[in-house]
C-alpha cells in the first residue's frame, strides 16, 4: 500500500504540532509564535519558540518555552521558560539574532503572564502571592491541611527591572487575584481585571481597577455589570475597553454569552457601548491607532475586524470561510498577524497577509477526510448546524456506520477545519478509514449562533440536547447515508454528558463513549469547583430545585439503559470530578449494560502526555469498531 492511499495513523494526527502565542514585533518585521509537538520517546509535549524574519521570509526555531513577546524596541525577545533545570516558569530575555540570554525572574511558584514595561526596562508580571508565615509555621508544627473557601494563594501583580532585577509587589494579595491586565503606552498606569479570590465561583466577581504609577494608589472603575475577557488601553491611555454583560440576579443572564464591548472614559467616567446591535460577544485584543481590533465568533468561521473611531466595523482577512483563533497587531495598525485554518485544512501564520507556514504540508500525501457544514431543523424547529466528515470520495448511495462526536462547552462548537486541530481524544481521520462517516452537531447552547441560540439550552439541558442530536441523526438516515442500526455516540465533558444522555434516555445507539462526562447534576454540583456553571444553565441549587437537576440527568434514566458504553475520565478533572464516571459505571453494570471504566491516573481534563491521548484514542477507535463494524 503506498503512503497516498492510507490516512494518517493516530500517532501522526497526535504529531501535527499546535501552535499559539502568537506576537508581532512593532517594527512588523518579525512574528513569533509557539509550535507545541508530541515527544514520543520522552512521552511529553515540547513548546518551541519560533521567528519569522520578514527580510529572510523564512521561519527559524529559536528556543524553548512559551509567550514570547517581543521588546518595545523589537530588537529583544522575552518569553517563558524553565530554564536548564527549573520547575516553573522564569522570564527570559535575548536578543532577537539569539544571543545573549538572561533569566529575570526567580519566583518560587512561577510566572503566571507578563509584559514589557513600554520603556523596555522591566516587566510588569502576574505570579502568586508568597506563602503566609503563619500557614508555614502551621505545616511544621501539624503537617498539611487547608481550610476550604478560606485560605487562598491569590496570584499578583510585580514589576521587575532588567538591571538590578529586584521585583516588588504592585497589589495586595488580601484584596485582589489578578487575571488580566494592560498597560499604558506612558507606563503611567496600569489597568487590571481581578476577582475577590482564586475561587471560580468568584468569577462574577471581577472587578476592573486602575493603578496610578508611581503614587501606587488605584481605584475601582467597573461598575453595575460583570466585566470579562481582555482589556486594553487607547494609545493616549484615555480610555480603555473590555467586555462586559449585566449583572443580575438569574445566574445565567450574568454568563458572558451576553458580554459585548463596553468603552470607559477616564476622564469623564462615561461608558458607552458601540456595538449593542452586534449579537455575538467580541474580545478585544488591541487598541490601535486605527481602531480596536477585536475578534469573534460567526458559526462555524472565526472574525477579526477593526472597530474605527466612528463606530464602524472593518472585517480583516477573514471574509471567506475559515477559522482564525489569534491575531497581533502593531500600535500603528499598519503591520498584522493571525492564525488561520481553512476548510479541511490545519491551521497557518500568516503576517501582513502572506502565509508564512506550511504546516499542511504534513497532510501532503496522505488521504484526508472532507468537512462540510449541513444543517437540519430540530424537534420545536429550531435549525441546527453541524459538520458531517465523509472520505472525499464517499458513496452517498450506501449506508456507513455513524459516530456523532458531540464538542464540550457546552459554548463551543465544531468547525469544518482538520480534525486534528481541536481534538485530542477522538481519531475522525481513522474512523474515516474504517467506514465511518462522522457528525459533529453544533446543539443549543453552542457559540457563534447568537445569544438566542445560547440561551436556547437554558433549563433544557439533557432532553433539549437529546431532540437536537436525534434530529441530526434522523436527518443523514433519511438521506440515505447513515445505517439506523449502527449509530455510535461519543464526547467528552459537555460532550461526555450529552453522549451519556443520549445512550441511556434513548434505545437509538448501538454503543457510546462517555469522556469525562456529568452523569448525575447533583453529584457534580456538590464536587465540581465551579457550581455556578450549573446554577446558570438549570438557574437555581438542586436544593430548590430538585426536579430540573433530575430532568438532566442521565442517572434518572439508568434503568431503561442498553447502551454498550465506554468511560474514560480523568482522575484529577476538577470541573467534572470522577464521582461521576464511578456512578455512571455501577448504573450501568447494575443494569446489566456491557461497560468498561478507564480511569487516567493524575489525569485532569487533558493530559500532558501524547501517550495517554493515544491511549485515549486507541480505546475509542477499538471500542467502536467492537460494536458498529466487527
Amino acid at each position: 500500500m503506498n503512503k497516498s492511499d492510507t490516512y494518517l495513523s493516530i500517532e501522526e494526527l497526535l504529531s501535527i504540532p499546535a501552535i499559539s502565542d502568537l506576537h508581532m514585533s512593532e517594527d512588523g518585521q518579525h512574528v513569533a509564535f509557539v509550535k507545541n509537538t508530541a515527544d514520543w520517546e520522552e512521552n511529553r509535549y515540547r513548546d518551541s519558540i519560533v521567528i519569522y524574519e520578514k527580510d529572510k521570509g523564512e521561519c527559524t526555531p529559536f528556543t524553548e518555552g512559551t509567550s514570547p513577546l517581543c521588546s518595545p524596541d523589537s530588537k529583544r525577545l522575552a518569553y517563558l521558560s524553565t530554564g536548564d533545570g527549573g520547575t516553573k516558569n522564569q522570564i527570559f530575555v535575548e536578543s532577537i539574532d539569539g544571543d545573549g540570554r538572561i533569566q529575570v525572574t526567580d519566583e518560587k511558584e512561577g510566572i503566571i503572564q507578563f509584559k514589557w514595561d513600554p520603556s523596555g526596562k522591566g516587566f510588569y508580571y502576574v505570579a502568586p502571592s508568597p506563602e503566609s508565615e503563619e500557614i508555614m509555621k502551621r505545616r511544621e508544627q501539624y503537617g498539611d491541611f487547608h481550610h476550604v473557601g478560606k485560605e487562598y494563594r491569590k496570584d499578583c501583580l510585580w514589576y521587575v527591572e532588567l538591571i538590578g532585577q529586584v521585583p516588588y509587589q504592585l497589589t495586595d494579595d488580601e484584596d485582589f487575584h489578578i487575571q488580566e491586565f494592560d498597560v499604558s503606552a506612558d507606563g503611567e498606569k496600569v489597568v487590571f481585571m481581578a476577582t475577590p479570590s482564586p475561587d471560580g465561583e468568584d468569577g462574577q466577581n471581577r472587578e476592573l481597577y486602575l493603578l496610578e504609577r508611581p503614587s501606587g494608589e488605584w481605584r475601582k472603575l467597573s461598575g453595575d455589570k460583570v466585566v470579562g475577557g481582555s482589556v486594553c488601553f487607547s494609545p493616549q491611555a484615555t480610555k480603555i475597553c473590555y467586555m462586559a454583560s449585566i449583572r443580575e440576579k438569574d445566574y445565567y443572564k450574568t454568563h458572558i454569552m451576553d458580554s459585548t464591548l463596553e468603552i470607559y472614559d477616564l476622564t469623564s467616567g462615561e461608558r458607552i457601548q458601540p456595538l449593542l446591535d452586534f449579537d455575538h460577544a467580541v474580545v478585544p485584543i488591541r487598541w490601535t491607532a486605527k481602531g480596536i481590533l477585536m475578534m469573534w465568533q460567526d458559526k462555524t468561521n472565526y472574525r477579526i475586524g477593526l472597530l474605527s473611531k466612528d463606530g464602524e466595523l472593518d472585517i480583516l482577512e477573514g471574509k471567506s470561510d475559515g477559522c482564525m483563533m489569534e491575531a497581533s497587531i502593531t500600535g500603528d495598525g499598519n503591520h498584522l498577524a493571525y492564525f488561520r485554518a481553512a476548510p479541511n485544512e490545519t491551521f497557518e501564520v500568516y503576517a501582513d497577509g502572506e502565509k508564512i507556514t506550511n504546516e499542511n504540508g504534513l497532510l501532503e500525501g496522505k488521504l484526508t477526510s472532507n468537512r462540510e457544514v449541513i444543517s437540519w431543523s430540530s424537534s420545536d424547529g429550531l435549525e441546527i448546524e453541524g459538520i458531517l466528515t465523509t472520505p472525499k470520495d464517499v458513496d452517498w448511495n450506501k449506508k456507513h456506520p455513524l459516530l456523532v462526536f458531540i464538542h464540550g462547552g457546552p459554548d463551543w462548537a465544531s468547525f469544518p477545519i482538520h480534525s486534528s486541530c481541536f481534538n485530542e481524544k477522538y481519531p475522525v481521520e481513522s474512523f474515516i478509514e474504517k467506514g465511518f462517516i462522522v457528525l459533529e452537531p453544533n446543539y443549543r447552547g453552542s457559540s457563534g449562533y447568537g445569544n438566542d441560540f445560547l440561551k436556547a439550552n437554558y433549563r433544557n439541558l439533557g432532553i433539549g440536547d437529546y431532540e437536537d442530536v436525534i434530529a441530526g441523526v434522523d436527518a443523514l438516515v433519511d438521506r440515505g447515508i447513515a445505517d439506523q442500526d449502527r449509530v455510535g455516540v461519543m464526547g467528552w465533558s459537555q460532550g461526555g454528558f450529552i453522549s451519556a444522555f443520549c445512550s441511556i434516555y434513548s434505545d437509538r445507539f448501538k454503543a457510546a463513549s462517555v469522556g469525562g462526562g456529568i452523569s448525575n447534576w447533583i453529584t457534580n454540583y456538590v464536587n465540581t469547583d465551579l457550581p455556578s456553571f450549573i446554577r446558570m444553565h438549570v438557574g437555581d441549587t438542586p436544593w430548590n430545585d430538585p426536579e430540573i437537576y433530575a430532568k438532566a440527568s442521565p442517572m434518572t434514566y439508568i434503568q431503561s439503559a442498553c447502551t454498550p458504553t465506554l468511560i474514560q475520565h480523568g482522575e484529577k478533572d476538577a470541573r467534572v470530578p470522577i464521582p461521576n464516571a464511578y456512578e455512571l459505571y455501577k448504573g450501568l453494570r447494575d443494569m446489566g449494560v456491557e461497560t468498561e471504566l478507564v480511569v487516567f491516573d493524575g489525569m485532569g481534563y487533558s493530559s500532558d502526555k501524547p501517550g495517554i491521548h493515544r491511549a485515549i484514542m486507541e480505546q475509542n477507535l477499538s471500542w467502536f469498531l467492537r460494536w458498529l463494524v466487527n
